[in-house]
């Protein structure tokens, strides 16, 4: 038997868009943590539409169905639809509305069944989706140890299927754009292996993934948390063995010279030369950056602080972290750069430019 196909984030936004264009349903499969529920709805959000969450392995068969109900004008049953349901009302004050059917495969074998017609048919009992309502579903593998049921062969087939994968690169790209704490970010851009270290075998309540990495972050948000308590609470996020290292590797970055003296050109050595804390430092003065164009400075303010970058990363950093940085502030931040404007880009650009261009391909 073939392994099965996997994608990168990046791809399943290409197969999302193109589903929703068709109005075919797609259902991303994958273990937990790896952000299929913020894939929905960040393409949502780009999208300029609404999305209705329906967790599924919460509901019953009537939350979908809608239940029945003696109409007295009529003199027969009749149905209720669903309120979680979108009406033609909500639909027609977005270009889009989706309708994001999580937790599929957990729930019950009477609520899929449910589902069927919804799914297929656009339609349930006498119920009709608006036609710029799509819809996508997602779940966990059966061998992720959550709680599912094997979803029936005539529901699967309904669907558009999509296995994602953790592609690092991908996470990076969303990590500075949402400026994930830079220590994280650093830290797992030296050691990219552990991003994800779920293994369903494992006992361990704690583990490593895109979103317990996210809470990490949130968590060092407090710069009065005492070090037994930062620790104490990574530990309970990632698992024990990684919150050690990324404390050390915390240790080591809190003595990097401050992100905004170097672009404001008072300093421009490094003597800390541990690898996680230059990463670290890297993405700071990317953060530091991108603060200044959305805080307004002045254009020559601006090109100041970005020739002190590029200079300092020439003088101080290995190629793959000199390319690291261009590529946020080139790629990811798109930043308002003119190179006739930076004293140092030629050279930084004969350099290192090659490099930038692989990356950013």
């Amino acid at each position: 038997m073939s392994e099965t196909r996997t994608v990168s984030g990046k791809q399943a936004r290409k197969s999302i868009l193109r589903a929703f264009k068709v109005k075919r349903p797609i259902f991303l499969w994958g273990p937990p943590g790896i952000g299929k529920s913020e894939l929905v709805e960040g393409i949502t959000g780009e999208l300029g539409g609404y999305m209705i969450d329906l967790r599924l392995g919460q509901m019953e068969p009537t939350d979908i169905r809608g239940i029945p109900f003696y109409n007295k004008e009529l003199g027969k049953m009749d149905w209720a639809p669903p309120i979680d349901l979108p009406d033609e009302e909500l639909a027609a004050q977005y270009p889009i509305v989706v309708l994001f059917l999580d937790e599929l495969n957990s729930a019950a074998p009477a609520v899929q069944a449910a589902a069927y017609q919804l799914i297929l048919n656009r339609r349930v009992g006498k119920y009709r989706l608006p036609d710029n309502v799509v819809l996508i579903a997602a779940g966990n593998r059966e061998s992720d140890k959550g709680v599912t049921f094997r979803m029936p062969t005539p529901l699967a087939n309904r669907f558009i299927h999509q296995e994602m994968k953790v592609k690092f690169e991908d996470w990076l790209d969303w990590a500075t754009e949402h400026k994930i704490h830079k220590d994280v970010v650093g830290y797992l851009s030296f050691a990219k292996q552990d991003l994800y270290d779920f293994d369903a075998k494992s006992s361990s309540r704690a583990f490593a993934t895109p979103r317990t990495w996210t809470f990490v972050s949130e968590l060092l948000d407090d710069e009065q948390m005492d070090d037994d308590t930062a620790v104490n609470l990574i530990a309970g996020t990632i698992g024990e063995g990684l919150a050690v290292k990324f404390h050390a590797h915390r240790k080591i970055a809190s003595r990097m010279p401050k992100p905004i003296d170097i672009l404001k050109g008072k300093v421009d050595t490094l003597d800390v030369k541990e690898v996680s804390a230059m990463y670290s430092l890297v993405v700071s003065m990317c953060y530091e950056l991108k603060d200044a164009v959305e805080n307004k400075v002045s254009e020559k303010e601006f090109h100041d602080m970005a020739d002190n970058f590029f200079l300092y990363m020439m003088k101080n950093f290995e190629t793959e972290l000199v390319v690291m940085g261009a590529r946020i502030a080139l790629t990811t931040y798109n930043l308002p750069f003119q190179p006739s404007k930076l004293k140092h880009f030629d050279d930084f650009h004969a350099k290192y430019g090659k490099y930038i261009l692989q990356a950013a391909g």
